[in-house]
């Protein structure tokens, strides 16, 4: 994976540049005060509550939905793939990821898992600023060492997945057909993701091959760590305040 970390790259955070990509921390941002990471819609809140028995295109529905629109989720997806030119490498990390994503979800909501969503939502936010220091070559500059990034995607995937179990229990979904519905929406999901990593690709594909790229890289993940600092700040605010 390349890296990028120099002293020249902090004239770059000054610059003003209008590469899409370069936008997306943004917007994202500005998400972040008007919603709450892996927040369900009241719509669908209240779907899922007054529904039972087996919805498998529904629930497919809501679960690509949650994902498409889970800004906590493509910010870090945003990090992983950022020095990622190979699809197999790309496929071994977004597979990493879906495979966290998808056994925390699946087993926090069947066990019932009683976790503060508040904290686990910060920790997702750190999720995000270490995949922006790691992008940095920060750990190498400061510590001498490089971080397993296989292994830190999976971990972080755990908590991306306990992050919207913890959610998902909060809307009391019926006994009755619980697997095969928490089976589909994890199938959504998973689609979901793999809209979302389409239109990231297509974008970051036509960034780099401008010149662009590389000078505003440093730009970019710093924009990409403060965001997830404000996403950590977000909650736990909330947790100590709720």
């Amino acid at each position: 994976m390349k890296q990028f970390f120099s002293g020249g790259g902090g004239s770059a955070v000054a610059r003003v540049f209008v590469a899409p990509m370069m936008l997306a921390p943004l917007s994202i941002l500005a998400m972040a005060g008007a919603a709450a990471a892996h927040a369900v819609a009241e719509g669908d809140k209240g779907y899922i509550q007054e529904i039972s028995g087996i919805n498998l295109m529904p629930f497919v529905y809501l679960g690509a939905k949650h994902m498409v629109t889970g800004y906590d989720h493509l910010l870090f997806l945003f990090g992983v793939i950022f020095f990622l030119y190979r699809l197999k490498h790309i496929g071994i990390y977004v597979s990493l990821f879906a495979i966290g994503h998808s056994t925390t979800m699946l087993l926090g909501v069947y066990y019932g898992w009683n976790v503060s969503s508040f904290l686990v939502d910060a920790i997702i936010g750190l999720s995000v600023v270490y995949k922006a220091l790691d992008n940095l070559g920060a750990f190498q500059r400061w510590f001498g060492f490089q971080p397993n990034t296989k292994a830190a995607t999976l971990v972080f995937g755990f908590f991306h997945g306990l992050g919207l179990a913890t959610k998902i229990l909060e809307y009391d979904i019926a006994e009755d057909g619980l697997v095969p519905n928490l089976l589909a929406f994890n199938v959504g999901v998973e689609i979901g993701q793999l809209i979302a990593l389409t239109i990231i690709l297509i974008g970051m594909s036509y960034w780099r091959k401008t010149s662009s790229f590389l000078r505003h890289a440093y730009t970019a993940n710093v924009l990409m760590m403060t965001a997830g600092f404000v996403l950590i700040g977000y909650q736990l605010t909330g947790y100590f305040v709720a």
